[in-house]
């Protein structure tokens, strides 16, 4: 379902069927980044551990599935005050869509 302002909502998904926290944007992998900065960040890029996030569209029966990671990295040089030295970067591939059968 699409909100006035072009957002969609999609519901993270646990192994157990369990949506525990909703993320919003234009595009399932821009909810799907916002969900993979949430992730425990490794070291590096290289380091990190990937995980599975699904994702479901809210009012649909599609489940976006994406593999998630995130990282420490250091904050560039012409960062604002009040952010941190240190921020977390993430990323995501696509792996494919689901159709739920509920």
């Amino acid at each position: 379902m699409v909100r006035e302002d072009g957002k969609r909502n999609f519901a993270l998904r646990e192994s157990g069927g369990d949506e525990s926290s909703v993320f919003s944007g234009n595009t399932p992998r821009q909810a799907a980044l916002k969900a993979a900065r949430r992730l425990e960040p490794g070291s590096s890029e290289d380091a990190a551990e990937r995980v599975e996030l699904r994702l479901r569209e809210k009012g649909t029966d599609k489940v976006h599935i994406y593999d998630g990671w995130a990282w420490e990295e250091t904050a560039p040089d012409d960062k604002p005050d009040w952010m941190p030295n240190e921020i977390t970067e993430a990323n995501v591939s696509k792996k494919g869509i689901e159709h739920l059968e509920e």
